[in-house]
């Protein structure tokens, strides 16, 4: 227990420092290719345009550090308080002072959150602005006036000594031990905490003062990653063998180095191949004197090309250390594929492995691992999403935000643009002509549709699951029912007769689903329920999405264009104990629905309840009688 919850407190420390420089790699690379060319050893050199060097690696990069680091504490407030106090450690160092803003920025984004907690309903109506600007400005000088006497000297001791131990590993020869961290770190959970939280701003320091640094090569090396995935092609089982390919190329040229990590959890192993490629590689480039003048992010062999010095010996050293961590990384992994008993490599497996230890969704693994579309257990955040983000989207989250305080959960809500949506993202709305542009974005999240931000159902049925969670697909069925609800503004009575004993046909047997499902319609038509159109509508639904709901049960109903189709609710039982084909599934129980304003709800509920049972189902299919289904789901839906 002791050593899961260290576990945690280092994934999140380091997460936190890589997100404070991953959204501003842009702006390093462009002081980086700046500098590559126009400083007076530059490839077309210019002393005029050579002048934003130094004020781009001073001001620009460590105040975009320090506002990153604010706003991920206290959004925009945070950001603008943790930019002022990062200015002190700015002026009052000699170096750029990345380090400093990484201390600063979070500081002040804390200091001004815990202000305003203080405050809040305390202020007279009238002066919020008032307090609010103020106070982070005095805040933000106060600190910016410690940071400028205390923080920033500091920083540059602690700095000096960084240097001189990065100095001492080169002059011994041991910069390639650094391996033996780097490589399973980066695999099990802190792969852009060690790059972009701890390596690029002493990188970058280096870069200041020689023009490149070998410490942006150490992680961003796809080299070793790569001499695996090739070993896998080649000897790999099964469908590691059939994927490895397409995530060499992913790899490679995409700079996605996550996408192998799944491949090394299979055989632990492959841990040596990868240290071996590691201290191989930077062997090799501390012999040739490699390096970047910017952060390769992604680790791409182009995104590396891009930031080496352009000199020729930059080059060939930078491939070089590539090409032989590959090297030695694919000796060593055909070496252990070949020797090794395992007959078959269950990726998907390892693939869910490496999202448990690294503590969060990976978009890469989620192109193996099938999203089970149902709401995801410990959710933390909600995500509204809308074009803009500041919209529909933002009054659609202050509502459910109060649902969920009223409801005693602990998830933080919030609205954003859909091109902003997080990778980890555990649950999204959206507008449902804009959920596919969405899914696309975040595949892996757990995504809701809805027709009006400002009412909708699914802010209380979302509360519900959240509450109450129920991981059967059965409880699936009143979602999709609630997709043929036509709410009005006066709710019909509530009738008895939405499951008739003439509606529950024993017995049956169909050909292929569609015989069954028209059966259901025909049924729905006649007992007055539904128009005949309707009956197309529910052929349409299934041929959308598969209405097969699992424990050999199936909900065929309309598509969301039939629900005018819909004269009132009602139910079809079709009992098939041969049963019929659903898209390879056997069906033995089928349920044809039909919903208008809710009234059906409660009864489906029951019905939902009563299927999660297997037990429940095998008595149905073999009930003799209409009355006896009945009494199952009437005594499930009290």
């Amino acid at each position: 227990m002791a050593q899961s919850n260290i576990k945690v407190a280092v994934q999140k420390f380091g997460n936190f420092l890589s997100s404070m420089v991953m959204p501003n790699i842009s702006a390093f690379i462009a002081w980086g290719l700046i500098t590559a060319l126009f400083i007076p050893t530059g490839f077309i050199p210019s002393e005029s345009l050579a002048k934003m060097v130094d004020p781009m690696v001073t001001y620009l990069l460590p105040l975009l550090i320090g506002f990153t680091g604010g706003k991920i504490i206290y959004d925009q407030r945070g950001g603008v308080v943790g930019a002022i106090a990062t200015m002190g450690v700015i002026v009052g160092s000699d170096i750029p002072m990345f380090l400093g803003a990484m201390i600063m920025g979070p500081i002040g984004g804390y200091v001004i959150k815990k202000f305003d907690q203080l405050v809040e309903g305390k202020v007279k109506a009238g002066f919020e602005m008032l307090v609010n600007n103020f106070s982070a400005g005095i805040l933000g000088g106060l600190l910016s006036i410690i940071s400028f006497l205390a923080i920033g000297p500091a920083v540059d001791i602690f700095s000096s000594w960084l240097m001189a131990g990065v100095d001492g590993l080169v002059g011994l020869g041991l910069l390639p031990l650094t391996s033996i961290l780097i490589e399973p770190g980066k695999i099990l959970f802190l792969n852009n905490a060690i790059n972009h939280g701890i390596l690029t701003p002493i990188g970058l320091e280096q870069v200041k003062q020689t023009g490149h640094s070998v410490l942006l090569m150490l992680e961003a090396n796809p080299g070793p990653g790569l001499g695996v995935l090739l070993a896998y092609s080649i000897f790999g089982k099964g469908t590691a063998k059939r994927s490895a390919p397409g995530a060499a190329i992913i790899q490679f040229l995409g700079g996605i180095h996550e996408i192998y990590f799944p491949y090394i959890l299979m055989r632990p192993m492959l841990f040596l191949a990868v240290i071996l490629g590691g201290m191989s590689g930077v062997f090799t480039l501390v012999l040739l004197g490699g390096g970047l003048f910017a952060p390769s992010s992604p680790g791409s062999i182009l995104a590396i090309a891009a930031v080496t010095p352009h000199q020729p010996m930059a080059y060939i050293a930078n491939f070089a250390g590539v090409l032989v961590a590959a090297a030695v990384s694919f000796i060593v992994s055909t070496f252990v594929l070949k020797t090794g008993k395992q007959t078959d490599e269950d990726i998907e497996e390892a693939a869910r492995k490496m999202q448990e230890m690294k503590g969060k969704k990976s978009s890469v693994a989620g192109a193996f691992v099938a999203n089970t579309e149902n709401v995801p257990e410990d959710v933390n955040k909600i995500y509204f999403a809308c074009d803009a983000g500041m919209g529909s989207s933002a009054m659609g989250a202050s509502l459910l935000r109060k649902k969920v305080k009223e409801a005693g959960l602990n998830i933080a809500v919030t609205n954003t643009a859909i091109s902003n949506l997080p990778s980890d993202a555990q649950i999204v709305i959206t507008q449902d002509e804009l959920t596919p542009r969405a899914q696309n974005k975040v595949p892996t999240a757990y995504h809701v549709s809805v027709d009006n931000f400002l009412s909708s159902p699914e802010y209380d049925k979302l509360i519900e699951q959240l509450q109450n969670p129920v991981n059967d697909e059965l409880q699936e069925v009143v979602e999709d029912a609630e997709d043929n609800i036509s709410v009005d503004t006066e709710i019909a009575d509530t009738e008895n007769d939405l499951l008739l004993e003439e509606n529950v046909f024993i017995n049956q047997t169909f050909a292929h689903k569609e015989e069954a499902i028209r059966f259901a319609g025909r049924a729905l038509v006649k007992a007055g329920y539904v128009e005949e159109s309707y009956i197309e509508a529910m052929i349409a639904r299934d041929e959308m999405t598969s209405t097969y709901m699992g424990n050999d049960v199936a909900i065929p109903h309309g598509t969301e264009e039939a629900k005018q189709a819909v004269l009132k609710s009602g139910f079809t039982v079709l009992q098939v104990p041969n049963g019929v084909d659903f898209d390879g599934q056997k069906v033995r129980l089928i349920f044809g629905i039909a919903g208008k304003d809710g009234t059906h709800l409660e009864i489906l509920s029951g019905i939902a309840v009563t299927c999660s049972d297997m037990d429940n189902i095998e008595k149905m299919v073999e009930a003799k009688t209409a009355k006896e289904i009945m009494d199952m789901i009437n005594i499930k839906s009290e």
